[in-house]
Protein backbone atom coordinates (compact mmCIF):
# COMPACT_ATOMS: atom_id res chain seq x y z
CA UNK A 1 0.00 0.00 0.00
CA UNK A 2 1.13 3.48 -0.78
CA UNK A 3 -0.13 7.19 -0.24
CA UNK A 4 -1.29 9.70 -2.51
CA UNK A 5 -1.57 13.22 -2.37
CA UNK A 6 -4.98 14.80 -3.86
CA UNK A 7 -6.56 17.97 -4.74
CA UNK A 8 -6.80 19.80 -1.68
CA UNK A 9 -2.67 20.15 -1.91
CA UNK A 10 -2.94 21.78 -5.36
CA UNK A 11 -1.41 25.61 -4.70
CA UNK A 12 -1.27 24.34 -0.90
CA UNK A 13 1.81 23.17 -1.10
CA UNK A 14 2.09 23.59 3.05
CA UNK A 15 5.12 20.85 3.24
CA UNK A 16 4.31 19.79 7.05
CA UNK A 17 4.04 16.21 5.06
CA UNK A 18 7.75 16.00 3.78
CA UNK A 19 9.17 17.76 7.60
CA UNK A 20 7.61 14.22 9.02
CA UNK A 21 8.53 11.52 6.04
CA UNK A 22 10.97 9.22 7.73
CA UNK A 23 12.83 8.66 4.06
CA UNK A 24 11.94 11.91 2.34
CA UNK A 25 9.41 10.26 -0.38
CA UNK A 26 7.84 13.30 -0.52
CA UNK A 27 8.83 15.71 -3.65
CA UNK A 28 8.15 18.46 -6.04
CA UNK A 29 10.02 20.96 -8.02
CA UNK A 30 10.08 24.63 -6.90
CA UNK A 31 8.39 27.11 -8.76
CA UNK A 32 7.31 24.37 -11.25
CA UNK A 33 4.69 22.32 -9.60
CA UNK A 34 1.27 23.08 -8.21
CA UNK A 35 1.12 20.05 -5.90
CA UNK A 36 3.11 17.77 -3.87
CA UNK A 37 3.77 13.81 -4.92
CA UNK A 38 4.69 10.75 -2.96
CA UNK A 39 6.82 8.27 -4.88
CA UNK A 40 5.14 4.60 -4.41
CA UNK A 41 8.83 2.98 -4.85
CA UNK A 42 10.28 5.03 -1.62
CA UNK A 43 7.40 5.36 0.65
CA UNK A 44 6.68 3.15 3.46
CA UNK A 45 3.63 3.29 4.10
CA UNK A 46 4.37 4.72 7.44
CA UNK A 47 1.22 6.95 7.59
CA UNK A 48 3.15 10.18 9.35
CA UNK A 49 2.40 12.05 6.38
CA UNK A 50 -1.10 11.76 6.48
CA UNK A 51 -1.97 13.06 10.12
CA UNK A 52 0.35 16.09 9.06
CA UNK A 53 -1.20 17.47 5.98
CA UNK A 54 -3.24 20.57 7.57
CA UNK A 55 -5.94 20.13 4.33
CA UNK A 56 -6.22 16.70 4.51
CA UNK A 57 -4.87 16.14 0.95
CA UNK A 58 -3.55 12.71 1.98
CA UNK A 59 -4.96 9.25 1.34
CA UNK A 60 -3.77 5.62 1.90
CA UNK A 61 -4.33 3.85 -1.00
CA UNK A 62 -7.55 1.91 0.52
CA UNK A 63 -8.99 5.20 2.09
CA UNK A 64 -8.30 7.31 -1.61
CA UNK A 65 -11.84 8.87 -2.03
CA UNK A 66 -13.43 8.01 -5.83
CA UNK A 67 -13.32 11.46 -6.40
CA UNK A 68 -9.58 11.42 -6.46
CA UNK A 69 -8.71 8.51 -8.19
CA UNK A 70 -7.05 10.48 -10.89
CA UNK A 71 -4.27 10.67 -8.41
CA UNK A 72 -3.36 7.23 -8.17
CA UNK A 73 -2.18 7.61 -11.60
CA UNK A 74 -0.67 11.10 -11.11
CA UNK A 75 1.60 10.59 -8.24
CA UNK A 76 3.25 7.93 -9.87
CA UNK A 77 3.71 9.20 -13.16
CA UNK A 78 5.50 12.28 -11.56
CA UNK A 79 8.17 9.99 -10.81
CA UNK A 80 8.43 8.83 -14.51
CA UNK A 81 7.02 11.61 -17.10
CA UNK A 82 6.88 14.98 -14.77
CA UNK A 83 5.67 16.89 -17.68
CA UNK A 84 2.92 14.35 -18.34
CA UNK A 85 1.94 14.06 -14.81
CA UNK A 86 1.39 17.67 -14.41
CA UNK A 87 -0.60 18.07 -17.56
CA UNK A 88 -3.07 15.71 -15.78
CA UNK A 89 -3.39 17.62 -12.58
CA UNK A 90 -6.40 19.43 -12.25
CA UNK A 91 -6.64 23.04 -12.65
Amino acid sequence: MTYFITTPCIDVMDQSCVDVCPVDCIHFEEGVDKMLYIDPDECIDCGACEPACPVSAIYAEDDLPEDQEIFREINPLWYQDKDAARAKVPA
